[in-house]
């Protein structure tokens, strides 16, 4: 497939188009070309920009990661606008360019997050489960929507509302880790809250999964089938990096150093991958123990 990208320096940007480059070729859109180049490569195209795509239309496919990274700086009120706007623009560009073509791709994968459905305790949450309303649904909710402007009998679109993805590449887990590797890591808030995870290998491969499953449309949620609280989460963290568990960082200290953002850590959760494992979607690393097992042997 000929395929255009947005957000392909970021951790699963980079790990897709790695995998997939010799399969398919990549026009991969950056603000700053020359460094996205070093990142990924010269033997890929690059736009500076989605208004230098003259034609949508050449591509097979489009696939929409970019953003704001979420969870790296206290959520004022300016950081929320661009972490909003970081998405909602780069989305109403893509879809404004499919929607007006002659010739659109035959599908277009968007991102979106499992911070859709709001705060659900320890509920079960699959793609039909109500959201709650705040701040992340919001974010989410409104960047579905641009991207399903550009739903047509021509379009197939794939919404992605991805949990925490695990990697030995950096991104969340590299924090998470940081504590625990100097033998200070422990449960946060109470440990009964639910974390969302996937491998970074499941999340690669079901992007792939869904981008040539033709019957497979709509909002999928990647995250592995097998959630878990904090505190079973802490502890496999800890038995994988031979190191102990013994604190606990009260739920008052996380909100006091990440204000507002703290609470996607505090409450967490429950997700599961209904839709892409009734897809046909079977994973590799369906347990966490078996997944950090992968990443710390590497």
């Amino acid at each position: 497939m000929n395929i255009l990208f947005t957000g392909g320096t970021g951790l699963i940007g980079q790990a897709f188009i790695n995998k997939f480059r010799t399969e398919h070729s990549f026009t991969v859109v950056s603000r700053n070309t020359a460094k996205a180049a070093e990142i990924l490569g010269n033997d890929l195209s690059y736009a500076a920009s989605i208004a230098e795509i003259n034609d949508i239309g050449v591509f097979d496919a489009v696939i929409n990661l970019a953003g704001e990274p979420i969870a790296d700086k206290r959520w004022t009120d300016t950081q929320k606008k661009v972490i909003c706007d970081s998405r909602w623009d780069t989305t109403s560009q893509l879809a404004s360019k499919i929607t007006s073509s002659n010739n659109p791709p035959k599908v277009f994968i968007s991102g979106s997050a499992i911070g859709y459905y709001g705060d659900q305790g320890d509920f079960i949450v699959d793609e039909d489960t109500p959201p709650k309303q705040e701040f992340t649904h919001e974010l989410c909710s409104k960047w579905e929507n641009i991207a399903e402007t550009a739903s047509s009998e021509n379009t197939r679109l794939v919404l992605l509302r991805t949990g925490v993805v695990l990697s030995p590449n950096g991104g969340a887990l590299d924090k998470m880790a940081m504590p625990f590797k100097l033998g200070v890591g422990g449960t946060l808030g109470t440990g009964e809250q639910y974390l969302a995870w996937i491998h970074i290998d499941d999340m690669v491969d079901a992007i792939a999964y869904l981008l040539h499953s033709e019957s497979s449309s709509g909002a999928f949620n990647l995250t592995a089938p097998n959630p878990v609280t904090n505190k079973v989460f802490s502890k496999q963290l800890a038995n994988s990096l031979n190191r102990p568990c013994l604190f606990n960082v009260p739920s008052f200290v996380m909100k006091i150093a990440m204000g507002e953002s703290s609470e996607m850590i505090l409450k967490g959760q429950r997700v599961i991958p209904k839709k892409l494992s009734e897809a046909g979607y079977t994973f590799t690393f369906p347990t966490v123990d078996k997944a950090l097992k992968n990443i710390y042997s590497k």
